[in-house]
């Protein structure tokens, strides 16, 4: 076979202008085209705006969700200049900011000295993929606008209209901005904005800026929803939020805050922490200049070093710890901390597998001497608090010993050989972790089911009897005397709690495989709450999802079709008006054979898996210490709140 020679000339290289570049490949400036991509262009919009409450400028911002399907972002702030750029002749600083990938005033040009949008590029992304963007400004008694079209296409240039129209809602803004976008649905997989997750975004930046007012308007319902964020003590109202379904070993919120320069640049560092009668250690969240840092980085590691240290040497300098008693372990000293690490500086460094691990070093030392100085003047001036702690770290120190042995089963093994491996897990014969799914599985008879359905190569099936226990009010060891957990950590293969290391996982995926009923919903919540307090890192990785089990079923001609909910249900009968045929409501995973299972559940080309994401890791802390904790009346609170709103629910 004669192969002809393909042509690779100039004409070979393409060469993507201005912000076609986004729109060719979104995903490198957003993550993704799916929910977390489409929520992230509110997010850049909303950071311009945070960045002119921390610099002083602003104190007040409104995302509204509007009827017409698009959002607004109005704040009170200095206004995006107007004035010609001087780099971009015949074009004004705000259309250079909305047309130019990587222009802002962030980049060392003297408008911000500390700045949460760097980790994204901005308000020309939001305008490359969208429908339509429009811009007003209000600076020095006038109102300027601009509009864009498709993506960026100019369609109204930068013109003034007339003087800053009076407040029609009491809230002064003789200056500020308003953003307005509508996403491009030939971009997005959909372009319906969600509630729950916008607010838990906006909530925690309230709670990162104190006295800043953030108000959020849904105005898509046949009445506008409204919600107003303020919280004027700042990171203390967050713990006191998280920790609110706690019972708590002091009332009092613990506060300091310190700041320093470094090379020239200004540095300051926030702390605020209170410790729960819980039996979690994971309750340390992290920000830099407002960005959520979930995979740690160097504040992290200077708070939880000096956090050790200045608790051991009180405990020893006051009695508490003997001579020839070991020091306490850092996890047993966060058991049940509850602490926010909030760091401002000039020139963040981000890291990490999702670009939100803080890297600068000099950030480490000012966490660790402040905390060294200010926590001990805390613990010293709390006498009582202080022993509550201490005792509380001891008796968790006793607990980890009392575990240690279970835990070391847990860690011993191979997955090669498959050793120390669950007996009633079915492995899969891949041995690649990227290509390996684990389903967790409700019950003995749906795990015979999952077992003859599966793909054997590639599909591991571990049934698990009834509800697993619930860790949110256990201890490790307790855990480890659970068959159900121990299984559960066995199968996964990369241990637990801090000793979790996500690169010795067996399985690329973890799917939750559970009835689509009420029963169902329970055993989900409760291996959910197993995963984000046990294998965090797991969750993180967006390895772990949901299986959606149909929910009904009816005949069309001699094919049966399979519908998951309610909802899609009555797509169906939309699509087919004139269906006589009755919808059977299968009873769960238990009552379908193998290939029914496989057909709708499993098969990789049409199954719908949802996948688990916890981006607000500090308020998905507080939800699970919610409906998992003790206090019944939260738990009460909460469905009462939120039972009008399931159809904003977002896993």
């Amino acid at each position: 076979m004669t192969v002809e020679p393909s042509t690779y000339g100039a004409e070979q290289i393409q060469v993507l202008e201005g912000l076609e570049a986004v729109r060719k490949r979104p995903g490198m400036y957003i993550g993704s085209t799916g929910p977390s991509g489409l929520h992230h262009l509110v997010y850049e919009v909303v950071d311009i705006s945070v960045d002119e409450a921390m610099a002083g400028f602003c104190d007040h911002i409104e995302v509204t969700l509007l009827a017409s399907g698009g959002c607004q972002v109005v704040d009170n702030g200095r206004g995006i200049p107007t004035d010609p750029h001087p780099k971009y002749p015949g074009m004004s600083a705000a259309e250079v900011a909305i047309t130019v990938l990587h222009a802002g005033g962030k980049f060392g040009g003297g408008g911000y000295k500390v700045s949460g949008g760097l980790h994204g590029v901005g308000i020309s992304v939001v305008n490359a993929l969208s429908a339509r963007t429009e811009v007003d400004i209000d600076r020095e008694g006038q109102r300027w606008s601009m509009s864009y079209i498709d993506g960026g296409v100019a369609n109204e240039p930068l013109r003034q209209i007339g003087p800053t129209p009076p407040s029609t809602d009491g809230i002064e803004r003789p200056t500020g901005t308003t953003v307005r976008f509508w996403p491009d649905p030939e971009i997005f997989d959909e372009v319906t904005f969600r509630s729950q997750t916008l607010t838990e975004r906006l909530q925690m930046m309230a709670f990162l800026n104190a006295g800043l007012t953030i108000s959020f308007t849904d105005e898509r319902g046949e009445e506008p929803e409204r919600t107003i964020f303020c919280y004027e003590n700042g990171v203390r109202d967050f713990i006191v939020h998280i920790n609110g379904p706690k019972e708590t070993l002091f009332d009092d919120v613990g506060h300091y805050h310190h700041s320093e320069e470094a090379a020239g640049a200004p540095m300051q560092v926030e702390i605020a922490f209170q410790w729960n009668t819980g039996y979690n250690s994971d309750g340390l969240h992290s920000f830099a200049n407002g960005i959520n840092t979930i995979e740690g980085g160097m504040h992290e590691e200077g708070f939880k070093k000096a956090l050790t240290n200045t608790l051991n040497r009180y405990a020893r300098e006051k009695g508490h710890l003997k001579e020839k008693e070991t020091n306490l372990q850092g996890e047993d000293i966060r058991e049940g901390l509850t602490a926010i690490i909030s760091v401002k500086l000039a020139d963040p460094q981000f890291e990490g597998q999702t670009k939100s691990k803080l890297g600068n070093v000099p950030v480490r030392s000012m966490v660790e001497r402040a905390t060294n100085d200010r926590l001990g003047e805390w613990l010293e001036e709390h006498p009582t608090e202080a022993r509550r702690v201490v005792a509380k770290a001891i008796a968790a120190s006793r607990a980890r010993e009392a575990a240690r042995s279970a835990r070391e089963a847990t860690r011993r093994k191979s997955a090669l050989d498959g050793a120390g491996l669950p007996g009633k897990l079915a492995d899969c014969s891949s041995k690649n972790p990227d290509e390996c799914e684990l389903y967790i599985v409700e019950g003995n008879s749906a795990g015979g089911s999952a077992k003859d359905a599966r793909d054997p190569a590639t599909m591991a099936i571990l049934p698990i009897r009834g509800k697993i226990l619930n860790v949110e009010r256990a201890r490790p060891d307790r855990m480890l005397r659970n068959a159900e957990v121990t299984s559960l950590i066995q199968a996964v293969g990369a241990g637990m709690g801090e000793e979790f290391d996500l690169p010795q996982i067996r399985y690329g995926k973890v799917v939750l495989m559970a009835d689509a009923d009420v029963d169902g919903s329970h055993i989900r919540t409760l291996l959910l709450t197993f995963f984000f307090r046990q294998m965090k890192p797991l969750v993180e990785a967006g390895r772990v999802f949901i299986a959606q089990p149909p929910l009904y079923s009816t005949k069309v001609g001699k094919e049966t079709v399979y519908l998951k909910d309610d909802e899609a249900r009555r797509e169906f009968l939309v699509g087919r008006p004139k269906h006589s045929e009755d919808f059977a409501r299968l009873k769960g995973l238990g009552e379908m054979d193998a290939d029914e299972l496989w057909a709708t559940t499993m098969d990789p080309e049409r199954r719908t898996l949802l996948q688990v994401t916890a981006q607000q890791a500090a308020i998905a802390d507080q939800v699970f210490s919610v409906l998992m904790g003790e206090s019944v009346e939260s738990r009460k609170h909460f469905i009462q709140t939120n039972a009008n709103d399931v159809r904003f629910l977002d896993i």
